[in-house]
């Protein structure tokens, strides 16, 4: 047994261009990821064309996106992943994203996915969503079974 404090993750860093992250784009990512996942600007960080941090829910949880001139370039299916507390969350998640995709064909969304863990009684069911940033974000809700 580790005697190390527990650890969690608190947030991800990626890098645009920087007129992703002037008003305009600011504003088309804001709405997105406000709409499909609750998460909210931090107006006292941003910084126009150079800075937006977007906070999950929580103050010491964040997506960080700061402004480079050879800004982040991700291989399709790399991503961060959120979790939900129901299936109900999972596809309400889903859906809000196809509603933006019907509206913008940047946006990405990936149908429902599962994969059984016998071995520890988990089935886990997920969608990607991706929009404007390199990364994917994978939100997963753990469905416990029994043995």
């Amino acid at each position: 047994m580790s005697t190390q404090p527990a650890q969690r993750f608190n947030h991800v860093a990626m890098s645009l261009p920087a007129k992703q992250l002037e008003a305009k784009g600011r504003k088309q990512i804001v709405e997105f990821y406000s709409d499909v996942f609750g998460w909210q600007e931090h107006e006292m960080m941003t910084r126009d064309g150079e800075l937006l941090v977007l906070g999950v829910h929580s103050v010491d949880q964040f997506v960080f996106l700061v402004a480079d001139d050879e800004p982040m370039k991700a291989p399709r299916l790399d991503h961060f992943g959120v979790s939900v507390g129901s299936m109900d969350e999972l596809v309400a998640v889903r859906d809000k994203a196809l509603e933006h995709q019907h509206r913008d064909l940047n946006v990405s969304v990936t149908g429902l996915l599962f994969s059984e863990h016998e071995g520890v009684n988990l089935r886990i069911h997920s969608v990607y969503v991706g929009y404007k940033l390199p990364m994917l974000v994978e939100v997963q809700y753990w469905e416990w079974t029994r043995a």
